[in-house]
């Protein structure tokens, strides 16, 4: 019989145990990061072997590939947050796709889906990836066929192996930011004689040059990567069948042989902005593509310079806004992007157009949407937000379609037949987004 001396000292170590397993099952869902600021970078091939539908213009068939695509990668970790960008050599996904892949890489790497952006460049000669979502509601003719789920498997296992082994590689790093400028894009609404609006150049419209710039630095002071934000449709090239990674893909390889680092290329509000020589055939279009290497590409790194402090002492705040507008009289929706609609009582149908902001300590904001954005929409929020470095990440996590200015919808043109927003969805994203920045996001 255990006298009452062995019972008490049982029951003590039976709650040690309980409270050493607790806490160990803790540690597993809630991974411990250490002190102070890391970053890593990760550039993972995802070119094809085969031939591919290829996304953007009509439907058509990869034949070969004129430069290589990639998903490359960027962790960034404070100690609390472990957060990770994606920019990856593809027009676009639809969210759900999106939704899909987060869930597997919250689940494998225990990573909250509001710390996951994944980007597009928004080149025009990617490969599809994962169901059309809204795409096939405005333009059905385009997607009779099924998209190659091979591919698909291929291109999220390897951006989740990816991020694994950014993860892994996490260093000692710093940050700073900058601004940069580039005349290598131009309003794309062209105004005809007759008073109709359709794709071309527009010299005259509201347009956004300015380049956004973060630079992650080794602890030694050498160049980890860069992050350049900038609005432009990948579309240099016209309906061509080579797989290209276009503009922005052509300018990231170009900065990264110059620095010797991998660039994460972010569009930016490229709703109604081309680059400036745009939709050429195949021959016309690699005659002009290296200009843009001098026009946007020296200006990077001109941009990457110029950034003179630099700070390891970085914190992230990561969160996340629905907006709600109305949706589009009579527009049809698909069974996949069922969280990205509601109905209400009246009888509304709405569109709940998700938003991610991400704060770098007190200077620098950030906020995402899976939008083709109208520049004058992202401009009119950078003027006038708190915070002197305020950039928009266009194409994140899916693709919600165009949303355009009240005025710009009321003259017509191509992006008022593949929006699913009303007129007033202008006015009703920038209000709560400018509501955010100056409320929520000011608190410390």
């Amino acid at each position: 019989m255990m006298s009452n001396h062995h019972i008490f000292h049982a029951h003590i170590f039976r709650n040690w145990l309980l409270a050493l397993f607790a806490a160990l099952l803790y540690l597993t869902l809630h991974p411990v990061y250490a002190a102070g600021f890391r970053a890593s970078v990760v550039k993972v091939d995802i070119t094809p072997t085969n031939s591919q539908y290829l996304l953007g213009y009509g439907p058509r068939k990869s034949e070969s590939v004129y430069d290589k695509i990639y998903h490359r990668i960027v962790m960034m970790d404070d100690g609390v947050t472990q957060f990770v960008l994606i920019s990856s050599d593809l027009a676009l996904v639809s969210p759900s796709e999106y939704d899909k892949v987060a869930a597997r890489i919250q689940k494998e790497l225990k990573i909250n889906p509001v710390n996951i952006w994944w980007t597009f460049t928004h080149t025009h000669s990617a490969p599809e990836v994962g169901p059309p979502g809204l795409p096939s509601v405005f333009l059905g003719d385009r997607y009779q066929h099924e998209f190659d789920k091979v591919y698909t498997d291929l291109v999220e296992q390897k951006l989740i192996d990816g991020i694994a082994e950014a993860r892994k590689k996490l260093a000692p790093a710093k940050l700073g930011t900058g601004w940069g400028f580039a005349s290598a894009n131009i309003n794309r609404r062209a105004r005809l004689a007759d008073g109709r609006i359709t794709l071309g150049m527009n010299p005259d419209g509201p347009v956004d040059r300015r380049i956004g710039l973060i630079r992650l630095e080794k602890e030694d002071g050498t160049l980890l990567t860069l992050i350049a934000n900038y609005a432009m449709h990948g579309t240099v090239f016209a309906a061509i069948t080579e797989i290209s990674a276009d503009g922005p893909g052509i300018v990231a390889e170009y900065v990264e042989e110059k620095l010797g680092a991998p660039m994460l290329y972010i569009n930016g509000a490229a709703g109604n902005i081309a680059p400036l020589y745009s939709q050429l055939d195949a021959p016309n279009g690699k005659r002009v593509i290296p200009q843009f290497k001098v026009m946007l590409g020296d200006k990077i790194i001109k941009a990457n310079k110029e950034i003179l402090s630099m700070s390891s002492d970085i914190k992230l705040r990561s969160s996340a806004l629905i907006v709600e507008t109305p949706r589009k009289a009579g527009m049809g929706w698909t069974d996949d992007m069922l969280n990205y609609t509601r109905t209400t009582k009246e009888g509304v149908n709405l569109v709940k157009l998700p938003v991610r902001f991400l704060k770098i300590n007190e200077d620098v904001a950030i906020w995402s949407a899976p939008l083709e954005l109208f520049c004058e929409i992202s401009n009119e929020i950078r003027d006038r937000s708190p915070f002197p470095y305020t950039m928009y990440f266009g194409y994140g996590n899916g693709w919600l379609g165009y949303l355009l200015t009240e005025k710009e919808y009321a003259q017509g043109g191509y992006e008022t037949t593949v929006t699913p927003y009303s007129p007033k969805a202008g006015q009703d994203l920038t209000d709560a987004v400018m509501n955010y920045l100056q409320g929520e996001m000011k608190k410390p």
